[in-house]
């Protein structure tokens, strides 16, 4: 199943931490993983986190300032986000497709800004700053169930067909026969639960696989891969590798 990385994190940078664990089986065909970020201590220097787009939908809580979370979605390239000296952020991390709300909604960077819609994000924040990582597993999964039954996340088989299948997946002709749809058909579905067309769908997708298998496994040549991964992250792959922590 698709398996994108985590976001880049400077190797030189000992005291911003990420981890992430695994959902319940129960909701494990929605969720990816759950995540926190956080510092040890305060920062010399303002971070910047160097954000990939990998197609999925995250909520995310800012565990500084209950009244700050939201929903947010990359697109089509790298952004980089400002998260200052100080910071303790957790989020539920959706499969590709999954998110069922308004698109138009999401976000594009990290929320800084107090959310006033009508999920129960507010609510389910100030349950997450009582306990710790861990302990935070049974709230984020008691969110994700209360999202399925109002309809908000749900299985998209068009996408979940494509994520098990990836090694199978090489063009967008590969991806309309493999969902048994035209390239219309798929053009509209996709962009309707993604916000991707095919052909950006499968250059994100890509990326992603490149982190875990050789290049030539998903491009045609060299300079092709190297030219997307630029375009798609800002770096070059080996200066990419240089600086991140993958």
């Amino acid at each position: 199943m698709y398996d994108p990385i985590k976001d880049g994190i400077e190797k030189s940078n000992q005291s911003v931490k990420y981890q992430e664990t695994k959902p319940p089986s129960d909701i494990a065909n929605l969720v990816h993983n759950f995540w926190e970020l956080k510092t040890d201590a305060p920062l010399v220097d303002d971070f910047q986190y160097h954000a990939l787009p990998d197609a999925c939908v995250n909520i995310l809580f800012n565990l500084q300032d209950t009244d700050i979370a939201g929903v947010t979605a990359l697109r089509t390239t790298y952004e980089t986000l400002n998260l200052g000296k100080d910071f303790h952020y957790v989020g539920i991390q959706f499969y590709p497709g999954v998110w069922q709300g308004d698109l138009s909604e999401t976000s594009d960077s990290y929320v800084g800004t107090p959310y006033l819609g009508d999920l129960p994000l507010i609510e389910t924040n100030k349950k997450l700053t009582s306990v710790d990582f861990l302990a935070q597993q049974p709230i984020f999964s008691a969110l994700v169930s209360q999202l399925a039954e109002q309809k908000l996340v749900a299985v998209n088989t068009v996408t979940q067909k494509l994520l098990e299948n990836l090694d199978a997946i090489h063009t967008v002709t590969d991806m309309a026969k493999l969902t048994h749809m035209s390239s219309r058909q798929l053009q509209r579905n996709l962009k309707q639960s993604t916000g991707f067309s095919p052909h950006d769908f499968l250059k994100v997708i890509r990326l992603q696989q490149s982190f875990k298998q050789h290049y030539l496994d998903a491009y045609s040549d060299q300079s092709h891969f190297i030219h997307s991964f630029r375009k798609i992250t800002g770096y070059t792959p080996a200066e990419y590798f240089r600086k991140y922590d993958v």
